[in-house]
């Protein structure tokens, strides 16, 4: 042996293992602390010091998990291990290694790889107060890549997404997006007074926006239960109601002119030109929010029509400043710019062509 070969971690007695600081084990950190398969087993044995969570997932204390425990044991058991390319789920002897800190210790928080914390558990984390309480969750929803391994066994329910999305750590564990989240809460769902209730707390909340929650919900392919559908329906309304708010706020808070708000705009004698959420006619300037979402074909097809109409005003002189919601909400100031610069350009445009404001 010459100076420079490392030495193997000592082994540590097994009362020192479930000294309080890090509950759970996998089999290969047990293994790398000198203790056998055999004598976990026989730890683990019914009404021994330790239980066996989940596959390859070992408690080290005996009675029932905490709801933090429970979480890290879910995604102990869908985590890959970045260094030999494998699951702790995946079979036997198959494990998560975590490294050592100096000392022997573990860190507190585990770097779980390609998996996190989705659906109802999710919800809870993200603080929403129509998402049930951990504790009286059954399952656990947890996301990882499609082609993992992997099956849904004891509180783990494994659900497969083609790309995982940017995971949000919240308590010290990775959780999925609130859109993506809700999407596949929803899918587990039938109440649709249960599903209305969730899709409108995340718009309400503020925890994002209706067409981020849509664009899921179509992505997973529950927009043909009509349950979802109505749901979706009642959230573009709640999210278009939040987008006008702020759009009124927007214009008081920022010493814009006054507009005419909801208006329909058409030539004098001829044909109609579209609805506008606010119209100062003095500037010949419109103003529109973008509060639809995409779903199908027929959507397109309503956007297109809609940048139809957009150009169809251009060319008759009138300005068209698009807005989208969240736009309003995360800078509410640079909109108002933008707005008080068209108005202010309208003297160095050319005069618009006459049109005819109408309520909507």
């Amino acid at each position: 042996m010459t100076h420079n070969t490392p030495l193997s971690p000592r082994p540590r007695p097994l009362h020192d293992l479930a000294d309080g600081r890090r509950p759970l084990m996998t089999a290969a950190q047990l293994r790398a602390h000198g203790v056998s398969a055999a004598e976990t087993n026989e730890q683990c044995r019914p009404g021994g010091p330790w239980q066996q969570l989940l596959p390859n997932v070992v408690l080290l204390h005996p009675g029932p998990p905490t709801s933090e425990e429970r979480l890290h044991a879910v995604l102990l058991y869908a985590t890959r291990d970045r260094a030999c390319g494998t699951a702790s789920g995946a079979g036997p002897g198959v494990s998560v290694s975590v490294p050592l800190q100096p000392g022997g210790g573990h860190p507190p928080v585990p770097a779980y790889a390609e998996a996190m914390i989705t659906g109802l558990a999710a919800l809870t984390l993200h603080g929403f107060s129509g998402a049930p309480p951990l504790p009286s969750l059954d399952l656990i929803d947890v996301l990882v890549p499609r082609l993992r391994r992997l099956r849904t066994t004891g509180c783990a329910r494994i659900v497969r997404t083609a790309a995982l999305p940017t995971a949000v750590e919240l308590t010290g564990v990775p959780v999925a997006p609130v859109a993506r989240a809700l999407a596949d809460a929803v899918a587990e769902l039938t109440d649709p007074a249960t599903v209305r209730r969730l899709l409108t707390e995340a718009v309400r909340g503020g925890h994002c926006e209706p067409a981020a929650v849509v664009r899921e919900l179509n992505r997973a392919r529950l927009l043909s239960r009509p349950h979802v559908v109505d749901a979706v329906d009642s959230l573009v309304a709640e999210g278009r109601a939040l987008a006008e708010q702020r759009l009124y706020r927007m214009v008081r808070e920022h010493a814009l002119p006054e507009p005419v708000w909801n208006v329909d705009l058409r030539l004098p004698g001829g044909p109609h030109l579209g609805g506008v959420d606010a119209f100062w006619p003095e500037q010949a300037v419109a103003l529109e929010l973008d509060t639809r979402a995409h779903r199908t074909q027929e959507d397109d097809a309503d956007w297109a029509e809609h940048a139809r109409k957009r150009e169809h005003l251009e060319r008759l002189g009138i300005t068209v400043v698009h807005l989208t919601p969240r736009k309003l909400r995360d800078c509410p100031e640079h909109q108002a710019a933008v707005v008080r610069t068209a108005l202010m350009a309208a003297g160095d445009r050319e005069p618009a062509a006459y049109v005819v404001v109408l309520p909507r």
